[in-house]
C-alpha cells in the first residue's frame, strides 16, 4: 500500500472481479492544448498550441482486435483507494521477440489524477517487463491527449514514431497516433 497526499492506493493483478470496474473506468480527458503534427520528407515535427474552448474527450469502448501473438504475456495491475474503489489500471503485454513491453493501456480515474497513481501503475508496468527481459517500454497516445504526454515524458518516455493514419475509420479520425518509449532499466 502507498499512499499519495492522504489517500492511500493499494495496487494488485487484476482479478476476473475487476473486469466490470475496468471497463467502467472513466478514462475521458479534457485539455486545453494539443500537439499539432506536421510531417516533411524528413520526418515529423510537434508543437503544442492551446485549444478555446478545452477539448473533452471520451474514448469510445474498446472492442477486441483479435490481435494477440502467441509469444504475448499480458496482465494488468489494478489500483484501489482505501474505500476499496478502483483508482485506475495498467494493461500490459511482453512480446519476445523484439523484447518489448507494450502498454496496452492506461488510466487513472479523474479525481484520483495527480497523485502517483499513474507512475505507480507504471513502476508495476516496468516491474513486470523488466523480469521478462524486457528492453524498453513501449505505447501509443493520440496527439490531443496533452496531459497524458506530459505526464509520460515525466516518467521518461520519448517520441519514437508516428501513425498519421491509424485512427482513420474510427471515431478518432483527424487524430495521429503518437509512439513513444523508455528504456526498461
Amino acid at each position: 500500500m502507498t499512499t499519495a497526499g492522504d489517500t492511500a492506493y493499494r495496487y494488485r493483478l487484476a482479478t476476473p472481479e475487476d473486469t466490470d470496474a475496468l471497463r467502467a473506468l472513466d478514462s475521458s480527458f479534457t485539455t486545453d492544448t494539443v500537439f499539432r503534427v506536421t510531417v516533411t520528407a524528413d520526418g515529423f515535427a510537434l508543437r503544442e498550441f492551446p485549444v478555446e474552448p478545452p477539448l473533452t474527450k471520451v474514448f469510445p469502448e474498446d472492442e477486441p482486435d483479435g490481435d494477440d501473438e502467441d509469444d504475448a504475456e499480458s496482465c494488468t495491475f489494478a489500483a484501489h483507494c482505501a474505500a476499496g474503489d478502483l483508482a485506475g489500471f495498467v494493461a500490459v503485454s511482453y512480446s519476445g521477440w523484439n523484447r518489448r513491453l507494450t502498454i496496452e493501456d492506461i488510466a487513472v480515474v479523474p479525481e484520483h489524477r495527480g497523485r502517483g497513481v499513474g507512475r505507480a501503475l507504471m513502476g508495476l508496468a516496468r516491474r513486470f517487463a523488466r523480469e521478462r527481459g524486457a528492453e524498453h517500454l513501449w505505447l501509443e497516445v493520440t496527439n490531443i491527449n496533452a496531459p497524458a504526454i506530459h505526464a509520460y515524458r515525466r516518467m521518461g518516455f520519448a517520441f519514437c514514431g508516428l501513425d498519421t493514419t491509424l485512427y482513420d475509420g474510427t471515431p478518432s479520425r483527424g487524430e495521429q497516433a503518437l509512439y513513444m518509449s523508455t528504456p526498461c532499466s
